[in-house]
């Protein structure tokens, strides 16, 4: 090898520097990462509330259970009540279960609900959502009060 070669090539191999670095490729695509159907429920239970419209999560047995474990100490709401998902290597179907208001359009709020759970989930996720489907188990009519229980025992302790 000449004097000029080595100069431009310090190593003295053939010229090609992909031999001269550890590991190869982008840092960022070596492994694998995998992301677990909870995480995926969270982020769509999540994007599924903060839509006007949606009054709950769930059916009724499952609020029912959900009260009751949110009134433990320690239980906290579960914000994946209400939602099922499959989750692939790279797409994600998701199945919801909604109680909305009275006087709101369900067509309206199921595809506002759709729009935003696939947004959040594939930006926060990388996957590919394929469906997300949704059933309105309840209509929360105004004069229903979801506490009536409660309000009683306090009327009663004051």
């Amino acid at each position: 090898m000449t004097e000029s070669s080595q100069r431009n090539n310090p190593t003295g191999g053939s010229g090609d520097k992909s031999l001269g670095r550890r590991g190869g490729g982008d840092p960022g695509t070596r492994g694998r990462t995998t992301i677990a159907d909870g995480v995926v429920e969270k982020i769509a239970g999540m994007a599924a509330r903060d839509v006007g419209g949606v009054h709950a999560m769930g059916s009724g047995l499952s609020r029912t259970f959900g009260a009751v474990r949110d009134r433990v100490p320690g239980g906290g709401k579960s914000v994946t009540r209400g939602v099922k998902a499959e989750v692939g290597e790279s797409q994600a179907a998701l199945d919801l279960e909604i109680v909305v208001d009275y006087g709101v359009s369900i067509a309206d709020v199921a595809r506002d609900v759709r729009e935003n759970v696939v947004a959040a989930v594939e930006r926060m996720t990388g996957l590919e959502v394929v469906e997300v489907n949704i059933a309105v188990s309840d209509v929360k009519l105004p004069d229903e009060d979801e506490d009536d229980d409660e309000d009683e025992n306090e009327q009663r302790v004051q």
